[in-house]
């Protein structure tokens, strides 16, 4: 076999599994299949080292990531000090609202160990959605969704800090 053919192999395996990979998000799970095609294509993948920043509190990258393989580490930065908030591992998928506009990002995210992740940039996202408009009603229900789930979670897995949490709650409302 021939190098161009194995890269034109290579590439197709890895349009596939970006593919699956998208239909796994709650961003992407309810688009047509051939528009899913689209932004799995325009996908790219990238390999951060640890200690490398996928995303850094206070830019606006534009960009939305779902962790292939690895762990990084979602933090925070106030008054000088960096707290650590969660740790991220395969099979989630981090930034999606970025895409739909020009956000600051409120956390950094820090690779913890070689993390390799599928990238979608906001201009790749915006340019398709310029030529399928009949996906926003998906996409909004989408983020609908993702709002309401992680709202709920969130309240569920704070029953001794309810009273304080939902003094500051509300995503749901905007």
């Amino acid at each position: 076999m021939s190098s161009l053919e194995t890269d034109k192999l290579t590439t197709a395996c890895e349009l596939d599994q970006n593919l699956e990979l998208l239909r796994q998000t709650y961003l992407f799970s309810g688009i047509p299949l051939e528009t899913l095609k689209v932004f799995a294509y325009l996908c790219s993948r990238e390999k951060f080292k640890e200690g490398e920043y996928l995303l850094r509190q206070g830019e606006d990258d534009g960009q939305a990531f779902y962790i292939i393989s690895g762990k990084a580490v979602l933090e925070r930065e106030e008054g000088g000090l960096t707290r650590e908030i969660r740790q991220c591992r395969e099979g989630e998928f981090l930034g999606g609202l970025s895409l739909m506009g020009s956000m600051q990002r409120l956390f950094s995210l820090k690779a913890v160990s070689e993390t390799s992740c599928l990238v979608l940039a906001r201009e790749k996202f915006a340019r398709t959605l310029a030529q399928f408009h009949d996906l926003m009603p998906s996409l909004f229900k989408a983020l609908v969704g993702g709002v309401d789930g992680w709202e709920k979670n969130f309240l569920s897995s704070q029953m001794e800090h309810r009273d304080e949490c939902l003094q500051q709650l509300g995503v749901s409302l905007l």
